[in-house]
Formats: C-alpha cells, sequence, structure tokens
C-alpha cells in the first residue's frame, strides 16, 4: 500500500512538472467560503482536479475543486481552491497528497486558511485569528506508515509548527492595513458532526481557541517537507458551552464570506512583504 502510495505521488508529481508554467514557490489553501480569493490571482492556468492523477475530490458544496497557477504581489502562487477532509471518507495521507505532490515540485511556503469554530469568548464573529500552535485530534496522521527520508525526517519537530517570522510579517501587514489580529490554538476534529455543549467545554479546557476539521494535517506534511507555514482561521462563530446556540452551517459559510475582502487584502500586503 506504501509503495502504491509513493508511486501515486509521484505519477502526479511528475503530470505536473509538466504542465505547470513555472514552479509557484508559495502554496495557498483556500478553506470553507474563502475560496474566492482565489479570484485576485492573475490566474495563467486552472486544472481541475479530477484532470490530476490521483488526486482527491472534494464532495464539500462549499468548496471548488481546482489548482489555480498564477501571480499575487507579484509572487508565483499555487491556490488549491477547495481542500479535503478526513469526514469525506479520506485518509490523512490521501487528503494531503496534493501538498506532499507541490512541496516536491518546490514550493518552500504554506499559507493555509479556514472557517473555524470560536471557543475562546473573547473573540467575535469575524474575527481573523493567527493560528499559533495546534491539537490534533483527527485520529490518523499523514506520516504514518513507512518513511521516506528524502522526503523529510521520520519524526519531524512540531515546536515550532507556524513560522514565527511569517507571523510577524502577517501581524506587520494587519497594522498598516488597520486590521485586529487574533492569535491563538487551532484543534483539529474529525467531524463531521458538529460540536455538544460538553465536547466544547473541553476543547476549551485543553487550551483550544477555535475548533474546525481542517488544517491539521496539511500542516504536519508541509513541516516535514521542510516548508514554512502561517495559518488562518475566520472565527464563524462562538459558543459559550453554558448558553450553547445551534450551530448552523450555512452561518458559518456566510461568516467566511463576509471575510474574505478583508483576508484578501491582508494575504496579498502579507505576500508583498515576504
Amino acid at each position: 500500500m506504501a509503495e502504491d502510495y509513493f508511486a501515486r505521488v509521484e505519477e502526479a508529481r511528475s503530470f505536473l512538472a509538466q504542465t505547470l508554467p513555472y514552479v509557484p514557490e508559495i502554496l495557498l489553501v483556500l478553506g470553507t467560503g474563502l475560496s474566492g480569493l482565489g479570484r485576485s490571482l492573475k490566474s495563467e492556468l486552472v486544472i481541475p482536479y479530477r484532470e490530476i492523477p490521483h488526486f482527491p475530490v472534494s464532495t464539500v458544496e462549499s468548496h471548488a475543486g481546482e489548482l489555480l497557477i498564477g501571480e499575487l504581489a507579484g509572487r508565483r502562487v499555487a491556490a488549491f481552491r477547495g481542500r479535503f477532509h478526513y469526514y469525506e471518507g479520506y485518509s490523512t495521507r490521501e487528503l494531503t497528497l496534493p501538498l506532499r505532490v507541490m512541496s516536491l515540485l518546490g514550493a518552500r511556503i504554506l499559507i493555509v486558511s479556514n472557517a473555524a469554530g470560536g471557543l475562546n469568548l473573547e473573540f467575535c464573529p469575524g474575527d481573523l485569528m493567527l493560528i499559533r500552535d495546534h491539537i490534533n485530534l483527527i485520529p490518523d496522521n499523514p506520516l504514518r506508515g513507512p518513511n521516506r527520508e528524502e522526503w523529510g525526517p521520520r519524526f519531524p519537530d512540531l515546536s515550532r509548527a507556524y513560522s514565527s517570522r511569517l507571523r510577524e510579517l502577517f501581524r506587520e501587514a494587519a497594522r498598516e492595513l488597520g486590521e485586529e489580529i487574533r492569535e491563538g490554538v487551532y484543534v483539529a476534529v474529525p467531524g463531521p458532526s458538529l460540536e455538544t455543549p460538553a465536547e466544547t467545554r473541553f476543547l476549551r479546557l485543553i487550551g483550544a481557541d477555535a475548533v474546525g476539521m481542517s488544517t491539521v494535517p496539511e500542516v504536519i506534511v508541509a513541516v516535514h517537507a521542510g516548508m514554512e507555514v502561517l495559518g488562518v482561521s475566520v472565527i464563524a462563530n462562538v459558543n459559550d458551552p453554558d448558553h450553547f446556540q445551534p450551530i448552523l452551517l450555512e452561518e458559518v459559510i456566510a461568516q467566511a464570506q463576509a471575510a474574505e475582502a478583508r483576508l484578501t487584502r491582508l494575504i496579498t500586503r502579507f505576500i508583498s512583504k515576504i
């Protein structure tokens, strides 16, 4: 099975190496409700995932399924418009295959975004949270199984998974644009069911400021591959476990889309500083 996976990665890498006009240095993963950020790219190439060998196909309606290649703030970037999730039935190795392929092609910086539920009661819907650290509660790890040393070390160090250099540049961009930025810990849960009040209380107790169902598998692979990582969550809702309100996916998507223009400006300014 592992050799099959290595072969699939190589076939996808070979296809893109022959297809892409250049090697993107920066990779964007656009999360729930944020795929419109891709419209800011001066796109030179759009490739549907279904045309790339062995790429998964997103089953989530709010996630487009295409790889964009172009320029943003004068830098060569690739954007995954639409991501994959453990709850869709993929293993974390399968859902991170596209990221692994791009890392092998030479992408060195990962900017990953998501829509998340707020656990920190000081947060408000629409806040932007820089991810300082994460907690992985998804019962799978994309590095499980045989390791290829040329891809990365057997036991990668995640003590500094989220680059302090990139976070400082993002905060600098936010100050220049007059944007207030939160910072905190993101916890990844398997989903697709949303949290109960008791689960929300537990996640707060273990130190999480925001919760979602993505991002962490991609970050693990990026760190393994030696990439620098910046993570940003759009806080879509905030729930106090003692005064719990129903969580509606439509509202989560709406809040993410409402923050899209702000996040686009911030990421564009941030990329110009890298």
